[in-house]
């Protein structure tokens, strides 16, 4: 763009400029002069995977770009996966800060915390703030996220209907505690059930709700699933499964919940409900842009976009039709892009087997691999009711190919490194239940 403010260096922030051809005046971003020949990257979205990848960028290229973040919340960075335990008081907020408003400023980059963008202008190559606040990009890395699926049933929008993905919807939850009652969790996935001990842990009565036969039932079999539910419930959760939600049901005034009812007429009291039934990508922004969206932002093994300027990584992208929700693949992706955003080489982002280690409520859980089975597959149980431990791996063709554990959780990256290599565990298999150093003995044996 000839003779632009960033090109010439013009002071523009806080100061209200007509801008050619946009019929309208805007206020540009500020940098100092030194940095005006550097391009420009901007980063929509401060959360972790946005500022893992521009923490990977530093360490890269410290210098090579003016960066700019744009976040919807007035924080820093947080550790979103922490907010569990913000909930149920077992750490302050202050204990999850992953990079202070300070980090910004040591690192030189224009922290805009609380002021969304509302529009990309990929022509131009602006982004639009809410603020009004508009900055050039040379470089856009889009980091939005996801958001949390509101199940859109009658009474969804009453006051005490939150999610749980955010400092503000712990907040809202904290205060709803705080006077007590009943609290209605819909979702018995991980999401659902940290939700549920926080808010139990708070003082409230709380019922989790879940629409199939068992809970975590993506990660759990059904005999997992069962030990972690009787548990539960000896905590004090109520467990209600293969319950349909047809309504939030609202007080006298009509504004504010006092319900829950299912599809049988079955009705709860309920003063505060969390919606934990899943996430969708937050793809709007990219949307509005124009840019190729299915389930979410199409992304190449660079993490580029079908725009070359423009990039994303995280909970908002689809690479090979597959989406993402874990630590782990998202942080390769923030290590992929910021190469690519530095110029250092060639990386490409290859999907790996991911093993899922949660503790909920204080027990631990391991899932790996396939964990259903099929035609051909072979299950090795073990069963400790009195330790509470339970293992079930599946077997094909003297393969290890998927792993649940319960209680036990110890040998967990062990049976995931023999999936992934595709082991050949003939020679162990009698004592692969037992865990490694039994059956590497048996296998040294043999």
């Amino acid at each position: 763009m000839p003779g632009s403010a960033a090109q010439l260096g013009v002071q523009l922030s806080g100061t209200r400029r007509g801008w050619p051809g946009l019929g309208g005046s805007l206020t540009m971003e500020a940098h100092d002069a030194p940095d005006v020949d550097k391009p420009s990257l901007v980063v929509i979205g401060n959360g972790m995977a946005g500022m893992r990848t521009v923490e990977e960028l530093l360490k890269l290229a410290p210098d090579m770009y003016r960066i700019s973040v744009f976040g919807a919340e007035p924080h820093g960075n947080y550790n979103r996966i922490l907010l569990s335990p913000v909930l149920s008081g077992e750490k302050a907020f202050a204990d999850i800060m992953l990079n202070t408003r300070e980090w910004y400023a040591e690192h030189g980059i224009a922290l805009h915390a609380g002021d969304p963008v509302t529009r990309i202008d990929r022509k131009r190559r602006i982004v639009h703030a809410q603020s009004g606040l508009a900055v050039e990009y040379d470089r856009l890395l889009i980091a939005t996220g996801s958001k949390p699926f509101i199940v859109p049933v009658p009474g969804h929008q009453l006051d005490g209907v939150v999610g749980f993905r955010d400092l503000q919807d712990v907040d809202a939850m904290l205060a709803a505690a705080r006077a007590g009652g009943h609290a209605v969790v819909i979702g018995g996935g991980l999401l659902g059930l940290e939700a549920a001990n926080g808010l139990r842990r708070q003082g409230m009565e709380v019922s989790v709700v879940h629409v199939t036969a068992s809970l975590m039932n993506q990660q759990l079999d059904a005999s997992a699933a069962g030990l972690l539910r009787a548990t539960l419930e000896r905590r004090g959760l109520r467990i209600l499964l293969e319950r349909q939600t047809a309504e939030i049901v609202a007080d006298e005034e009509g504004t504010r919940v006092r319900a829950v009812r299912f599809q049988d007429g079955e009705e709860i009291p309920a003063d505060l409900v969390v919606m934990a039934a899943g996430v969708r990508p937050n793809i709007a922004l990219a949307q509005s842009a124009g840019l190729h969206c299915e389930r979410a932002i199409v992304v190449d093994d660079t993490l580029q976009t079908y725009d070359p300027r423009v990039y994303a990584v995280g909970e908002c992208v689809q690479h090979r039709r597959a989406t993402f929700g874990l630590v782990a693949p998202i942080w390769d992706q923030a290590r992929v892009c910021a190469a690519h955003l530095a110029g250092a080489g060639h990386r490409r982002y290859v999907q790996q087997a991911t093993a899922t280690k949660l503790k909920v409520t204080g027990v631990d859980l391991y899932s790996a691999g396939d964990i259903v089975g099929g035609e051909g597959s072979e299950d090795l149980v073990l069963r400790d009711r009195r330790g509470g431990v339970y293992k079930r791996l599946v077997v094909a063709g003297n393969r290890l190919v998927g792993a649940v554990l319960y209680g036990d959780v110890a040998d967990g990256p062990w049976y995931f490194d023999l999936i992934q290599k595709r082991t050949d565990i003939a020679s162990m298999r009698d004592q692969l239940l037992f865990g490694q150093a039994l059956a590497e003995n048996a296998k040294q044996a043999a």
